[in-house]
């Protein structure tokens, strides 16, 4: 009887064990799918809708506080807002996708990856693979939601999301440091 109970207890410490190192599992296989430039492997890894939805809302917000009061209450200035919105939301379409956030993550141009330029103007050298998320600072804020904080070319911080499902975690948002909306000296 008490043979059970131990392997019970081994059984649940193990569980719990691969739970607690599970985003750091995930973060690794995405660090390493993102430097053999293997989209299939990140797209095992990334939650895209999910994704797609917070960085449209993300942006949606951003361009509203930007454009301020006046903007939205004039009918053209609204107009012009939404339209604005709609091309955003393309381009998070476009970037939001196994090649983007590798180019992304790779700390690539997203646009030369898109032309095929390659690395001509990136701050790598041709033919070394970056290292995301290198010098991440990791935590959980809860028990299925876990973050990477990397600071971006400003300094400022980048926090990519994993979420879990189950045992499995995925990348499942990416907090863009989209700075406060200026605002106007008194």
């Amino acid at each position: 009887m008490k043979k059970w109970i131990a392997l019970l207890v081994l059984a649940l410490a193990l569980l719990l064990g691969y739970v607690a190192a599970g985003p750091y599992l995930t973060v690794n296989a995405i660090r390493k799918a993102v430097q053999e430039q293997d989209t299939a492997a990140l797209n095992k890894h990334v939650d895209f809708p999910a994704l797609r939805l917070s960085l449209k809302a993300q942006v949606q917000d951003y361009l509203v506080r930007e454009a301020g009061v006046e903007m939205q209450a004039n009918p053209f200035g609204a107009l012009a807002l939404r339209l604005a919105g709609g091309l955003a939301g393309g381009a998070v379409d476009a970037l939001a996708t196994p090649v983007g956030i590798g180019a992304v993550l790779e700390g690539r141009n997203f646009y030369n990856r898109l032309g095929g330029g390659g690395r001509g103007q990136d701050v790598y050298a041709p033919n070394v693979p970056a290292d995301p998320l290198k010098d991440a600072k990791y935590g959980y804020e809860s028990p299925s939601r876990f973050t990477a904080t990397v600071a971006n070319a400003d300094g400022e911080p980048v926090v990519f999301v994993l979420t879990r499902s189950g045992l499995s975690w995925k990348l499942s948002d990416i907090r863009l440091p989209l700075g406060q909306p200026q605002t106007a000296a008194p």
